[in-house]
């Protein structure tokens, strides 16, 4: 099979679309949590993304219909994970490792009471891009465009924050509810990246192309253009290789995000 040869099948192209525009979200909010020291939410709401994935199997939902299930339980714990560090005066990392334990035992306990972990758990968990279909591509593509258009709705007010919290309080932005905006959007790609890397492997999307593009950028847009880039293209790259080398798929793309990043940091030291 020639490289071309590959983009005849459909199910292909459903992949590297979909994995294009979730990869590009992934690290445009990645850049945003990791200056922020929030990037392990991607890992907590993950978690809990497979405690809501063990519901709405448990509950026998369509394969098509288990993200859109996922997703209010999903939300619902973002604005926990604030609301927790906020009133419990508990700091963000202790919120999301409360949050995440929930979410993972209560997916174990569903498992369990399901008569263990099946086959279509498994994909939610180690990923299955290549069995999207085109239900869940056009999915994709609407959260993507309401994701995007709120960052740039409040890109000010997001930079702002990400930056010095307190000043941004002092000058009059409704911090609470930016960072409220900031986690229900994560929480949104997250959802949507389990089919990608699958629940294990969220959070490194999230964080890989956002700490690589910073050994280089200069500047904050050029630091979430260049993510962006790197993100779609590791995943891109990590699709079509996997499939020529039946490899997984998830797996496949986080090596390649990693090789990435140690290729940047030792460029990064070797020009200093």
């Amino acid at each position: 099979m020639t490289f071309l040869e590959i983009f005849q099948y459909g199910f292909l192209l459903r992949a590297l679309v979909a994995g294009s525009l979730i990869a590009g979200l992934c690290a445009v909010l990645g850049v945003f949590l990791v200056l922020r020291r929030l990037s392990l939410i991607g890992d907590g709401l993950a978690h809990v993304t497979f405690g809501s994935v063990a519901i709405a199997l448990l509950l026998r939902f369509q394969s098509i219909y288990v993200s859109i299930a996922a997703i209010p339980c999903v939300l619902l714990s973002a604005l926990g994970i604030l609301k927790l560090a906020e009133r419990a005066r508990i700091y963000g990392d202790a919120a999301i490792g409360i949050v995440s334990s929930l979410g993972i035992a209560t997916g174990i306990m569903l498992a369990s009471m399901a008569g263990g972990f099946n086959i279509d758990l498994f994909s939610y968990l180690f990923g299955n891009i290549l069995s999207i279909s085109p239900f869940e591509l056009g999915q994709t593509a609407v959260l993507f465009v309401v994701v995007c258009a709120t960052v740039v709705l409040f890109y000010h007010d997001l930079l702002a924050i990400t930056f010095d919290e307190e000043l941004a309080r002092t000058s009059g932005i409704g911090v609470d509810r930016i960072n409220a905006v900031l986690v229900l959007l994560t929480a949104l790609t997250v959802v949507l990246a389990m089919k990608v890397v699958g629940i294990m492997l969220i959070s490194a999307l999230l964080i890989l192309p956002a700490v690589t593009s910073l050994q280089f950028a200069r500047g904050f847009r050029t630091a979430i253009l260049l993510a962006a880039a790197i993100g779609v293209t590791t995943v891109a790259a990590g699709i079509i290789v996997s499939f020529l080398g039946n490899l997984p798929t998830g797996a496949t793309i986080i090596f390649l995000n990693f090789s990435l990043f140690l290729a940047a940091f030792a460029l990064r030291h070797l020009r200093r």
